[in-house]
Order: structure tokens, then C-alpha cells, then sequence
């Protein structure tokens, strides 16, 4: 592993988190912009401080000390145990960079699982619950699956334990993107659509206030990912410097197969390309993409992205119209929907020396293990938060817009119009 090469990579990762932050303020209303920005800005401050504090301890890196449990005379890592509050980092200092590296990484990585709940939450989720809601998922849900799979826990161990390939996400399409997805799920089950929304059980249109930042988000979110896929890589695959290269090629083939895909299937659709689901089809090409990373042919890559771009466009309609889910950014179909798809994907296309059904099965066994177990444990702790930091704005305040009722001023005062005023409440 080169040092300066991951390093430079990990830099790069926040600018993911900016290029999701203009994507979701700018798909949601413009009375509720600032809000928008400034819930992202405390989400990225609330995770990086409990995930240094407690969630590194729970989550640890390969090779260091772990909690274990023995079932069926089998042995499973299921916890890290790193000391809290990260006061075991200055000793790992004096054995090499590693650790430290880790602990960025997965620091900014939880930062940008944080955002993708806001974007379905947007226009009515508060402040105070944001936090909340961000401090237990860099606690707790984000260090256990992120142990699981990038800590040499037992999803990590299924060749011991089971005789399967390991679990693979090179590149966090389950760690972070799945993770954050169902946290976005339980929130929008929660929080319910916004006033306007449904009206006799049928969707209202409530578009987007600025499509031009959410195109540009795009554009920061490609660097960004590029750099999480190759850190990710590089820490927990023994990727090295130089695979960075097909990395960065990949990440940009996914997402053009899937901003291109959603262009195409909007044309026939619609008779014109839909701008927003053009760019959700951008990041859900980015999200599938991420399970495999350089490990994946560029053909076999293209495949996926135009698959996740596709897969959008669907879902988006499917959760609005038939299920009535209110989820302004798409933020749902493009990491969860998009991301499961990546690590089916993987099973499908990534390299293996054995059975490809087992290589198959071995991601399935993943995928469940995040409906079955990581979305309980994410709607049971958001419901329990719930009763105690109310996480739905009064309904004052959903009509007025989440700048002037929380932040008591508007991102736009004097420029902007209001056009869904007129929707009916």
C-alpha cells in the first residue's frame, strides 16, 4: 500500500459528501435549502465525533483485537474492541500508519452514510432529530456492518465458517450506501410525506428547486468516489497504488452507464430526459458500481451501471406512485435499490477461483444479513429516538418551510417564488 497515494484518496471523500449535499437541498423545496445544508454540515460533525470516540472502538480494522462469540462450535468476530474514545491510536502510530488510516476513512464514510437519510427526510425532518438519528448510526449500526465486512468480522470469515467465498464490498455499496439507504427507508416510514404530497391516495408533483447544483453534485461526486473506492480498496483488499487507475475508470463507467441509461428510458417514457432522474441515475451507477470497484472488467462494469441507471427510473415511480413513500431526493432507489443490486452484481461478474453459485451466494448471505438484521435494528432505533427527540416538524412549519421555521430566515428571500404554495394541503 502506497501511504501518500491512500492518504490523497482519503482526501478526496469529502467531496462526495459535497456533491450529495447539492443533490439532495437541491431536489428538495427552496424554503427548506439552508436547512438542507446546514443538517448536512451537523450530521457530518455529530458522526465524526461519536464514530471517533465509540464507533471505531465497535467497528476495528483486520488484524486487531475483537469480541467473538462461539455458536455450533464455530467462532464468530461479530464486535471490534479498540479502546474508546481512540486512545490506542497513538501506540498503533508507532507500528505504522494503518490504523489511523482506517479510522479516517471509515470516519468520513459514516459521514456520508449520514447524509442519504436527510435526502428522504428532506422538507420536514428537524434539526435536533437529524443529530440524534446521525449519532446512532455512527454508534452503533454503521461500526457493527462495517466490522462484519471491513473488520475481519464473520461476513468477512464465511470460507471458515461456512465454506463459502467472503463477502465482498470493496468499495462500501453495503457498508455505507445500503446502510445509509435503509436508515432513509426507516426515516421516510417515520417521518410520512409531506403535506401535498398525496391527496386522495395520488402523488402531486413536487419538483426539485435547483437541478442546475444537482447536476453539478454529480460531477464533485464522481471525484469523491473515486477516492473512496480506491482508500476502501487499498485498506481492506490489499489493493495496490496502482490499480487506483482502473478504480477511477470504473467509477467513471458505471456512473455514465447509469446517467445514460436513465436518459434513454425517460426519452421513451416521457418524450424528453428527465434532469433529476438523470442524476440519480449518475450516483446509483457510482453505488452499484462501488461493491466491485477495479475488481470488475470495465465491460462487466458498464453492464452494471446501465443496470443500476435503469433500476432507478423504476423504483423511484414504484415507491411514489405504488407505495406512496414520500422520498424527495430518491435517495431510497438509488443506495439501497442501487447498492443491493452492486453486491448481487458481484456475485454475478467478480473474479472467483471456485463455484461461481457459491461467489453468488456468499453475497446473498450479505444482503440478508442487511434486510434481516441491519434494517430492524435501524427502524427500532429510529422509532425509539423517535419518542424522544420528535422527529417530525409541527405542521405550521412543514407549510412554511424548514428555513424559517428552524433556522428563522430563508436561503433565498427576495428571488425565488414559491410555486408549490398553490399545491393543495
Amino acid at each position: 500500500m502506497n501511504l501518500a497515494v491512500c492518504l490523497l484518496c482519503i482526501i478526496l471523500v469529502p467531496l462526495a459528501t459535497a456533491g450529495l449535499a447539492l443533490i439532495h437541498q437541491g431536489l428538495g423545496r427552496s424554503r427548506s435549502a439552508a436547512h438542507a445544508m446546514l443538517a448536512t454540515l451537523c450530521a457530518l460533525g455529530v458522526t465524526a465525533i461519536v464514530f471517533v470516540l465509540i464507533g471505531f472502538s465497535w467497528a476495528g480494522y483486520p488484524g486487531d483485537l475483537s469480541h467473538t462469540a462461539q455458536l455450533a462450535g464455530k467462532h464468530f468476530d461479530w464486535l471490534g474492541n479498540e479502546p474508546f474514545f481512540a486512545a490506542g491510536l497513538s501506540s498503533s502510530l508507532l507500528k505504522g500508519p494503518y490504523a489511523a488510516l482506517v479510522l479516517a476513512l471509515q470516519m468520513f464514510a459514516v459521514g456520508l452514510a449520514s447524509l442519504i437519510p436527510i435526502s428522504a427526510g428532506s422538507d420536514r425532518w428537524r434539526l435536533a432529530s437529524i443529530c440524534a438519528s446521525s449519532a446512532l448510526l455512527a454508534g452503533i449500526v454503521f461500526p457493527l456492518f462495517a466490522h462484519w465486512v471491513w473488520g475481519a468480522g464473520w461476513l468477512a470469515q464465511l470460507t471458515p465458517l461456512f465454506g463459502l467465498p467472503s463477502f465482498t464490498d470493496a468499495g462500501g455499496a453495503g457498508v455505507i450506501q445500503v446502510v445509509g439507504g435503509l436508515t432513509a427507508l426507516s426515516v421516510a416510514w417515520i417521518l410520512g410525506p409531506r403535506q401535498g404530497k398525496y391527496s386522495d391516495q395520488v402523488a402531486t408533483a413536487i419538483p426539485g428547486h435547483n437541478i442546475v447544483l444537482v447536476l453539478f453534485g454529480c460531477l464533485l461526486a464522481l471525484i469523491g468516489w473515486i477516492g473512496l473506492d480506491s482508500a476502501a480498496s487499498m485498506l481492506f483488499h490489499g489493493a495496490a497504488s496502482v490499480q487506483v487507475i482502473v478504480i477511477a475508470i470504473n467509477a467513471m463507467l458505471s456512473a455514465s452507464g447509469g446517467c445514460l441509461a436513465a436518459v434513454f428510458i425517460t426519452q421513451l417514457r416521457y418524450r424528453k430526459p428527465d434532469a433529476s432522474l438523470s442524476a440519480n441515475g449518475w450516483i446509483a451507477g457510482l453505488v452499484a458500481g462501488s461493491a466491485g470497484c477495479g475488481l470488475i472488467s470495465p465491460i462487466a462494469t458498464i453492464f452494471i451501471g446501465i443496470v443500476a441507471g435503469t433500476l432507478v427510473t423504476f423504483l423511484v415511480e414504484t415507491l411514489e406512485l405504488k407505495l406512496l413513500i414520500d422520498d424527495p431526493g430518491g435517495a431510497i432507489s438509488v443506495h439501497l435499490g442501487a447498492g443491493l443490486w452492486g453486491l448481487v452484481a458481484f456475485g454475478i461478474f467478480g473474479p472467483t477461483t471456485g463455484s461461481r453459485a457459491a461467489l453468488l451466494l456468499a453475497q446473498l448471505v450479505g444482503i440478508a444479513t442487511l434486510l434481516g438484521i441491519m434494517l430492524p435494528l435501524i427502524h427500532i432505533g429510529n422509532l425509539l429516538l423517535n419518542k424522544f427527540v420528535h422527529f417530525r416538524v409541527d405542521a405550521d412549519g412543514d407549510w412554511q418551510g424548514m428555513d424559517i421555521c428552524e433556522l428563522g430566515a430563508g436561503a433565498y428571500p427576495e428571488f425565488v417564488v414559491h410555486a408549490d404554495e398553490f399545491v393543495p394541503r
